[in-house]
């Protein structure tokens, strides 16, 4: 049988924690506004986290983008270096092939005036075949002037002897008279003069004799006519002016 006591303890565990018990309320020892901002806070921190991958995973897209793009770039460039070097061989050879096309024809008329002195010299000597025994007689034949630029000329002659039993062969001179205009005036010159060795112009012949030279003309004279003279001794045998 309990004390009273003990039976008096009983009732007022049964009062405080039985059913007849006062309600408890229970509080934290936090305010809410702590807690709000721990919320905040702790979202702050999600959203930073998924905004910072986001941001990785775009930065690793826009790296591949970059790097794709570089690469298409140096394919680019490596290929227009090649077709700069393309085209500058194709120009390059394009100007050889001008250079050498205009040689060619240069050279070809050359040969072509050549050809046509040619073929006007042997007409000329078939016609002026010499017979001996006649009155000995010397011609000037084809006496042309070809102007070769600053102030230089190159005359070309042909000389036709034909022989006599007195004189078989020709020995002689040539000497050109020049009429040159400079600073409005006409002049006559001479050539040989001092400054040329005059063995240059000595002409010895049996039948045929081509002669050519070039002659220079003073600064900013134009040369007006060019006359060629055939000299035996001081006695004058042949002259004829030339074609300008």
């Amino acid at each position: 049988m309990p004390t009273p006591a003990v039976t008096l303890k009983l009732r007022r565990f049964r009062r405080r924690f039985g059913i007849t018990a006062p309600r408890v309320v229970v509080r934290s020892h936090l305010p809410w506004p702590w807690i709000a901002a721990a919320i905040v806070l702790l979202l702050l921190a999600i959203v930073a986290g998924v905004w910072s991958v986001m941001q990785r995973n775009e930065a690793g897209v826009m790296g591949r983008e970059i790097d794709s793009l570089r690469q298409q770039l140096q394919r680019q460039h490596e290929e227009l270096s090649a077709l700069r070097s393309t085209a500058g061989t194709e120009q390059s050879a394009v100007h050889m092939e001008r250079a050498a096309q205009q040689q060619l024809l240069s050279r070809l008329q050359g040969l072509e005036r050549e050809n046509a002195s040619l073929k006007e010299d042997m007409l000329l000597f078939e016609r002026l075949i010499p017979e001996v025994g006649e009155e000995a007689a010397l011609r000037i034949e084809n006496f042309r002037l070809t102007p070769e630029g600053g102030g230089r000329y190159r005359y070309r002659l042909l000389l036709a002897f034909q022989p006599s039993r007195q004189a078989p062969d020709f020995h002689g001179r040539l000497q050109l008279a020049l009429t040159v205009a400079q600073a409005g005036k006409e002049q006559q010159l001479v050539l040989p003069d001092s400054r040329e060795p005059a063995a240059d112009y000595l002409i010895d012949l049996k039948h045929f004799l081509r002669r050519e030279g070039v002659v220079v003309l003073p600064a900013a004279a134009v040369i007006k006519s060019l006359e060629a003279r055939i000299l035996l001794g001081d006695t004058l045998k042949a002259k004829r002016m030339a074609q300008l």
